[in-house]
């Protein structure tokens, strides 16, 4: 994973924690609002304006008030959004003057979680090392400086830009020209819930919507892509042709096919690829974490279509876009980029980009799944002590050059430490299932000696 400033309490999306406790407190989200409003007059902006979103969670709108607070007291001003997508958040502070965005959600997490993730004002997610600067002014009461009482900034009522956001979406989804079959749209009973039936209102084929009847704790509960065996049956029980699912804060997508198989991250980047190829607005290639599987590789190729891999997490997936210039990126677990359309994975942008896709290709869906022959792949789980150290064995590098010779040209196999837990993950992929497991346990054994010889 690519190195950057050390960070305490931010993690790979923003900062998260219990509801009420820890930094998910009134007290630490006005503090956060106020650091970023003061990172940002760092970087020039003499009085910050920043768009402020949130979730479903009966939290949100405590927090929000906090973080707006915060930002206020340091002397910027916040448009308060309500409830919106993460990505509705993204489009509003790159279409609009603001000077970046802040969203409180905890994303696919449970409803007792919650959390705090800022935008640029592009839209863009902030870096580590932007992340770490906020940190230090957070940290540091000496950096923390309030706004005198005449220089205090205010809050507004940004309920203008929810219409906004959901004017654009209008405008793509009304280009599909096949609506005839039947959906399901599981909205996870979170942000979405309040944008699905009147952006899929003109669908001739009729929709089902469950999930979308927040009441503040029930946001991912048993609905949504982490549940996603509850759209796959609700789409068996009404005969429908596609079910799509999002997460908490949308910006996660995932899909299930009339036999209730899921469509995840790899098959839409398969399909809006190819249907971007076709329209001249793919540019280089697509954007894969290491993680996708390497069918997605060998299909994309038959198509003339480059694949480039990089970390996982959707702000890498992100980085190496814009370094090699493709135009679409994402996740296995539905985190799709489209640049063309927004800055930042949006769940319902890439759900009718898919629609749209299917169509003009021609595709059938119901086989997407079946063509997909996905090589069979292994994930095994070390624990260990000392990541840094056994990742630096010369024990280990050598069994890793051992399994990568062993697949050279039939697989690939990748060794990577947890970002949160003391777990070493081996994992291998081979048409040759034999071959991988081989692979895989050339890496476990020479994991376990590491571990007993440093013991």
């Amino acid at each position: 994973m690519p190195e950057g400033k050390k960070r305490q309490f931010f993690g790979t999306d923003g900062v998260r924690d219990i509801a009420n406790s820890g930094m998910m407190r009134p007290e630490p989200a006005m503090r956060l609002g106020a650091a970023y409003t003061l990172f940002l007059k760092r970087q020039g902006v003499e009085h910050p304006v920043i768009a402020v979103g949130r979730d479903t969670r009966r939290s949100g709108e405590m927090l929000q008030s906090a973080l707006m607070s915060g930002i206020a007291s340091a002397g910027g001003s916040a448009a308060d959004l309500g409830v919106i997508p993460t990505p509705g958040v993204s489009s509003v502070a790159a279409r609009n003057k603001f000077d970046g965005g802040a969203v409180i959600s905890a994303s696919h997490n449970p409803a007792e979680y919650n959390g705090i993730k800022f935008l640029d004002g592009n839209g863009f997610k902030l870096t580590d090392d932007d992340e770490a600067d906020i940190e230090e002014l957070f940290l540091n009461e000496k950096h923390l400086r309030f706004a005198a009482p005449t220089e205090i900034g205010g809050v507004s009522d940004g309920s203008e830009y929810r219409e906004q956001y959901a004017g654009l979406l209008k405008e793509v989804i009304k280009e599909i020209e096949d609506t005839s079959y039947p959906i399901v749209i599981d909205a996870a009973n979170g942000a979405a819930s309040a944008f699905v039936e009147p952006l899929f209102s003109g669908w001739r084929g009729g929709v089902t919507f469950i999930g979308n009847n927040p009441d503040g704790v029930n946001i991912n509960r048993e609905v949504g892509v982490t549940h996603i065996g509850t759209l796959a049956s609700e789409v068996i029980r009404r005969g429908a042709s596609l079910g799509i699912a999002y997460d908490g804060d949308t910006d996660r997508v995932l899909l299930c096919d009339s036999r209730g198989r899921t469509l995840d991250g790899d098959i839409m980047l398969w399909v809006i690829g190819r249907w971007l190829a076709k329209r001249g607005m793919l540019g280089a290639g697509v954007t894969a974490t290491v993680m996708s599987n390497m069918v997605l590789e060998d299909l994309l190729a038959e198509e003339g279509i480059k694949v480039f891999r990089c970390p996982v997490g959707d702000r890498y997936v992100l980085d190496t876009m814009r370094r090699e210039g493709g135009r679409i990126g994402g996740e296995q677990s539905g985190h799709i980029i489209a640049l063309e359309y927004a800055n930042t994975g949006d769940g319902l942008c890439s759900g009718i980009l898919f629609l749209k896709a299917v169509t003009e290709l021609g595709e059938d869906i119901s086989t997407l799944a079946d063509r997909f022959e996905r090589y069979p792949q292994v994930l095994r789980n070390m624990k260990v002590d000392d990541k840094e150290r056994i990742m630096s064995s010369s024990e280990v590098a050598a069994a890793a050059a051992e399994a990568e010779r062993l697949l050279a040209g039939r697989g690939r196999m990748l060794l990577r430490p947890s970002g949160t837990e003391p777990l070493i993950r081996i994992f291998a992929e081979s048409r040759d299932a034999e071959l991988m497991n081989s692979a895989a346990d050339i890496m476990e054994a020479a994991i376990k000696k590491a571990v007993a010889s440093h013991g």
